[in-house]
This record gives structure tokens, C-alpha cells and sequence, in this order.
């Protein structure tokens, strides 16, 4: 989608320290972090809230957490990691492509906010 922020690291129009990729989907640090290790993951296809999804999307989305699961356990995260996703703006959406965040390397509260 035309300027969207993450369809351009996609893209590789704007760079990005990007940890996994594969065919659908992009995980990369985040250059805000708000723990030690703060990764986003993203579906290649822009999909801009969990209310557009469709039966197709499946694929990427499990694709999704299967990279959560993989780079979790490259970077030695066994202890423990969060994986957040905001919908909308009331839940605190600000990038509206779906994306996870993957949050460790620190003991996380509950709840967060």
C-alpha cells in the first residue's frame, strides 16, 4: 500500500535491521525499542488491521508466529518473550499494517497498560 511505512521496508525503500525473512513475512528491531530486545514482525501482504483479515491470510499470519518461535529461540529467549499485537487506534495502533511485537530480555509486568 502507498505509504505505508512498512510495505517500504518491505520494499527495502527505507532500511531496516531485519533479524528474519522469509516469503510472507518480515521480522526486523524496532528503532524505539521498549525492552532490550523489541522486534517487529510483519506479514509481507499489507494487511492493515486483525478486521481485514481474510480466510487466505491464515497462512501468513500462522507464518507469523512460526517466526516469532524461530527467532525466539535464535536469539536464546527460552526464559520468556511477549508477543503483542494493538488493533485500532484505541488499543494503540499506530502503524496500520498488522504487526506483532516481540518483547524480552527483561522481566515484563502484568498489565502492561
Amino acid at each position: 500500500m502507498q505509504g505505508c511505512i512498512f510495505c517500504k521496508i518491505v520494499n527495502k525503500e527505507i532500511p531496516a535491521e531485519i533479524v528474519y525473512e522469509n516469503d510472507n513475512v518480515l521480522v526486523f528491531k524496532d528503532i524505539k525499542p521498549s525492552a532490550p530486545v523489541h522486534l517487529l514482525l510483519i506479514p509481507k501482504k499489507h494487511i492493515p488491521t486483525l478486521f481485514d483479515l481474510e480466510e487466505a491470510d491464515s497462512g501468513p499470519l500462522g507464518d507469523l508466529h512460526l517466526a516469532a518461535a524461530h527467532v525466539a529461540r535464535e536469539m536464546g529467549l527460552e526464559k520468556g518473550f511477549r508477543l503483542v499485537s494493538n488493533c485500532n487506534q484505541d488499543a494503540g495502533q499506530l502503524v496500520f499494517h498488522i504487526h506483532y511485537h516481540l518483547m524480552a530480555g527483561r522481566t515484563l509486568h502484568w498489565p502492561p497498560g
